[in-house]
């Protein structure tokens, strides 16, 4: 029986992690991945608060809240058995004021409908036990969220892969893609890649990918900027863990927070704006490709219409660094304005409905031979591994 080659595009998390689960699942087979970029994890899993997610927010029997919470036990003895960065440094979850207890509320037993581990609510005075410098009525505080290394963790995959006899191809970028007799063709520029079968982890090229395969134009991805500011040496000690708000159960974005970081720096946000690119990191940075195609979506313009204010919101905290911090100053008011700067951007691959709705879901989709991961925002990283059992044994039933 001739061996099977399985090619993965995408080598970012959610690609290496498919990849890395082939190999161990199916020692015989070829597995090659496919990466644009000249190196791993170059976009979104680079570009992360490094937060390991214990499965708060994802509505129950979800696949998020199925995968995450099964992830996030994967990442945990993954970086065990390498020695990779994991802290359990803790999450609080933080009403400011009494209009937000109707929110609080829902999160918490969405929270524990998923099984949080541990999970407990606290008052006030509670809450300065936990984190002396934030303040709120309540809070949901979440021990075992844990911050790491994204990146560390997707080399360690890369390696894994290749040790296993896997191949990574980097600025490989896939064309094309042709179901031959026997196969698959993968054009990527002048080579061509023929393989068995086609697992696509595009990120923020997934719809692309998706239309290159021949798979449906719906759900287009409208790309969100991110933007960190990171709290001055002085003040970094202010936050023991992770602070964060309540989150608007309208949008899948949790709000500007306060996250350590494994290298000990602490940052704060990242906020959600429209991005006009969907591989620049400037905080100027347009694609005239990307922002056509972002416009000419139905969806987003049924998006913007029915979220505008909130747009405007976002706007001024892009604007100017001074409202930016107004809101997160509600969570810990000794960290001001003048304690920040700025650090730098994450882009967030959202899908968009035709009819405006974000999707708030893990989308896998199967067509014959090809796979694809058409939407996997935050937890994707967390999840990364329990993604990757879960296509892989979509895999198997489909053999």
């Amino acid at each position: 029986m001739t061996e099977e080659t399985i090619g993965v595009v995408g080598g970012g998390i959610v690609g290496l992690a498919v990849a890395r689960e082939l190999t161990r699942r199916r020692p015989g087979t070829r597995v090659v991945v496919l990466e644009r970029e000249d190196r791993l994890a170059a976009h979104q899993t680079g570009h992360n608060s490094g937060v390991v997610h214990a499965g708060l927010y994802y509505k129950p029997g979800s696949l998020k809240a199925e995968l995450c919470t099964r992830g996030r036990a994967l990442v945990r003895d993954y970086c065990a058995e390498h020695h990779l960065p994991y802290d359990e440094c803790g999450k609080l979850v933080v009403a400011v004021d009494r209009d937000e207890l109707a929110r609080f509320e829902t999160l918490e037993g969405t929270a524990r409908r998923n099984g949080v581990p541990d999970l407990r609510r606290v008052d006030g005075a509670a809450i300065a036990e936990i984190e002396p410098h934030a303040s709120g009525v309540a809070a949901l505080h979440s021990p075992h969220t844990a911050i790491t290394d994204y990146v560390a963790i997707a080399e360690r995959m890369g390696a894994d892969i290749e040790t296993a006899g896997g191949r990574i191809l980097l600025s490989t970028e896939v064309t094309g893609v042709r179901r031959v007799p026997g196969g698959i063709d993968v054009v990527c520029g002048e080579d061509v890649h023929l393989v068995d079968r086609l697992v696509v982890c595009g990120g923020l090229e997934s719809d692309r990918l998706a239309e290159v395969v021949g798979a449906p134009a719906t759900p287009r991805i409208v790309p969100f900027r991110g933007e960190y500011m990171v709290v001055a040496a002085a003040k970094q000690e202010l936050v023991r863990g992770m602070i964060y708000p309540v989150p608007d159960p309208r949008y899948p974005f949790l709000g500007v927070h306060f996250t350590r970081r494994v290298d000990g720096t602490l940052e704060v946000g990242p906020n959600a704006f429209l991005a006009l690119s969907r591989q620049a990191y400037g905080r100027l940075s347009v694609s005239p490709r990307d922002a056509a195609r972002t416009l000419a979506w139905p969806g987003f313009w049924r998006f913007a219409g029915a979220h505008w204010r909130t747009g405007l919101t976002e706007l001024s905290g892009v604007l100017s660094k001074r409202a930016y911090m107004r809101t997160a100053q509600r969570y810990v008011p000794a960290i001001g304005v003048a304690d920040v700067r700025r650090r730098g951007l994450g882009l967030r691959a959202q899908a968009v409905g035709r009819d405006g709705s974000l999707v708030d879901d893990f989308v896998i989709e199967q067509d014959d031979r090809i796979t694809s991961v058409r939407n996997a925002p935050s937890p994707a990283a967390t999840s990364s591994m329990a993604i990757a059992e879960h296509v892989v044994d979509r895999l198997d039933r489909g053999r």
